[in-house]
């Protein structure tokens, strides 16, 4: 088949294809127009109008009554239906949050459940006043009464702190007041040994921290905590190294005439504070080998431990960590 048979073919393709006329390029931009606007005016009535939502929600209670101690017996997560207009709804989903609603137990002086639909004002009243709260899912919440006592508990500070280079913690965190009072049912309050704070923070720290932080429950929302909050105080300074060299001694050797280390002292290297740097020394510190890591274990050489660290001493290095001995026996 030559050139010229093959340009045949292709115009007669191209005359066997259906043209699209002006009129029908008119009336398929217009039909898109249409189902455009159609769209835009459906998505501006959705907005507009009203919409049910359902979001979880967490639970805390208020009001508790003073002579009763109480467990919940379903869990602290509440499921709400609240009417709202369509575009919160979509900025709703856009940005998940889990909000927290307060519940009123006032009402536990003569009863042993709570009932939400009582309570849809006050529960109303703690959220913004387009979105209204139409429902509660379970409606009602029940409660298990048991013997209420009180003990007082340490605080135990948490903290996240980056400091700046060549310092550190060089005191005893301390807390004003040492102690809280936690009240709630026995089974529970007798677990608790200490109450820690929500974790203070900070970066590039290199000065004393002095700063409230409220007490952490745990999520157990059946205790009270009197007070809520303790005034922490972390002492920080610069700190430097410092290198001291201990004596080893041997424990577990009594069945041996004798037994020798080689060496038979190490290097200890350890971070101090300036003020404390002449405070610290050899006689402040022990390390020992246990001869039972042989009768045991058969090692060849024993691992050093150190048994006695002054506070706020830490340890970077020891040198050797482990060391050669030999027993006359």
């Amino acid at each position: 088949m030559d050139k010229k048979d093959n340009k045949k073919i292709i115009i007669f393709v191209v005359m066997i294809q259906p043209r699209i006329t002006k009129i029908k390029r008119r009336k398929i931009a217009i039909f898109l127009r249409c189902l455009g606007i159609s769209f835009i005016a459906w998505l501006l009535f959705a907005v507009s109008t009203e919409q049910t939502f359902r979001i979880d929600a967490g639970i805390s209670y208020v009001n508790i009554p003073e002579s009763k101690a109480f467990h919940p017996l379903q869990s602290d997560t509440v499921s709400i239906r609240m009417r709202m207009s369509g575009w919160k709804m979509f900025m709703k989903r856009l940005r998940p949050d889990t909000p927290h609603v307060q519940v009123d137990l006032s009402g536990l002086r003569t009863r042993n459940y709570i009932v939400f639909a009582n309570q849809l004002g006050y529960i109303n009243r703690q959220f913004p006043a387009d979105n209204q709260v139409i429902g509660v899912i379970p409606d009602t919440l029940y409660f298990d009464f048991s013997k209420q006592t009180q003990r007082k508990v340490p605080i135990r500070p948490l903290y996240d702190i980056h400091f700046k280079k060549q310092y550190g913690i060089i005191g005893d965190m301390r807390a004003n007041p040492e102690y809280v009072t936690v009240t709630g049912p026995l089974e529970d309050v007798a677990n608790i040994d200490y109450l820690e704070t929500d974790t203070i923070r900070g970066a590039e720290v290199a000065t004393d921290i002095r700063t409230i932080a409220y007490l952490n429950k745990h999520q157990k929302n059946n205790i009270t905590i009197y007070p809520t909050f303790s005034e922490i105080t972390i002492p920080v300074g610069e700190i430097t190294e410092k290198v001291i060299e201990l004596p080893l001694k041997v424990e577990n050797a009594s069945r041996y005439t004798s037994v020798r280390t080689l060496p038979s002292k190490i290097k200890v290297t350890f971070l101090v504070s300036l003020k404390d740097y002449n405070k610290w020394s050899s006689r402040n510190f022990e390390a020992i080998v246990d001869m039972e890591n042989w009768e045991r274990n058969k090692v060849q050489n024993l691992p050093v431990i150190l048994t006695q660290i002054p506070e706020h001493c830490k340890v970077i290095s020891i040198e050797p960590q482990n060391v050669d001995f030999f027993v006359r026996r």
